[in-house]
């Protein structure tokens, strides 16, 4: 069975990842009868670090995507998203098996992502769909607070201490995180990884969101996922792009601009300086 090299090398960094890549065979073949599915070649690229993701036909001919999931904290309730956005504005979840970590998808046609538009444009677009993904949960919903995430990267990242550039940067970024998380009033459902290359042009509507990790929180941290992936106008431009998108998205400029601060100062990380860092020290409060 193919598996992309990336993913095959993120997963043999711990010991879990390695368990996990070795049962993958026997996890497709299963999937596979069980759902009598008719399994092309995984996709591969460079954002297939997490997954094993194939286009699939389904037992009447109708094209669909089997993903099997390294199981990660981030991840744990995408499932439950996708089924209560129910393909507004994400993929429709077709049939899923959670032990297994597995989700069978509806496909995009022609799958195309936004990335290969120009900035302006994947700003409208991502724009339109947040908003529209941001809900208000109903009692007994399985979703966790945006804290819960933030909570695990302050974690993480005291852990590694000894390589920050600045402990007051880094401790302004994790005082930001917990102070963020708790203010505000608005709580929705929030998608927490949407960026240009988790929104792929479809026939059903012209853009589908892949890939959210539901979360509970503040809607203005829903921004900073897609500036990440434009680090290059941020680190030129960076109060007009945060005003440029926080005023498609009707939400306050300064709100963003602390969310990536705090992120950009004290997320974890393999290498600490880095541009994310750069970016700190440019919006530092």
């Amino acid at each position: 069975m193919l598996i992309p090299a990336d993913l095959a090398a993120n997963c043999r960094k711990t010991r879990e990842g390695t368990a996990w890549l070795e049962a993958l065979p026997n996890v497709v073949q299963e999937l596979t009868a069980r759902w009598s599915l008719e399994v092309e070649a995984p996709y591969d690229s460079l954002d297939v670090t997490a997954s094993w993701v194939a286009p699939v036909g389904l037992p009447d001919g109708a094209p669909a995507v089997l993903k099997v999931g390294l199981p990660h904290m981030e991840a744990h309730h995408e499932a439950d998203g996708l089924r209560f956005w129910d393909g507004d504005p994400t993929v429709y979840l077709l049939d899923g098996d959670s032990g297994l970590n597995a989700l069978l998808l509806e496909r995009c046609t022609p799958g195309t992502p936004l990335r290969n538009e120009t900035d302006d444009q994947q700003d409208v677009v991502i724009a339109s769909l947040l908003r529209r993904l941001w809900q208000r949960t109903s009692p007994g919903h399985p979703f966790r607070p945006l804290s819960t995430m933030l909570s695990v990267w302050s974690d993480e990242t005291r852990a590694q201490e000894d390589a920050w550039p600045d402990a007051t940067l880094v401790g302004e970024g994790l005082d930001l995180f917990e102070e963020l998380a708790q203010g505000g009033q608005e709580r929705v459902l929030l998608a927490t990884d949407l960026h240009a290359g988790n929104v792929l042009r479809a026939e059903r509507e012209p853009w589908l969101v892949i890939d959210p990790k539901p979360f509970v929180g503040d809607p203005a941290y829903d921004a900073t996922q897609h500036l990440f992936n434009c680090l290059p106008r941020m680190l030129t431009d960076p109060h007009e792009t945060i005003r440029r998108f926080a005023s498609l998205l009707d939400i306050a400029a300064d709100r963003v601009r602390l969310w990536m601060f705090a992120r950009a100062a004290a997320e974890p990380r393999d290498v600490w300086c880095d541009e994310r860092w750069r970016l700190a020290t440019i919006l530092a409060p």
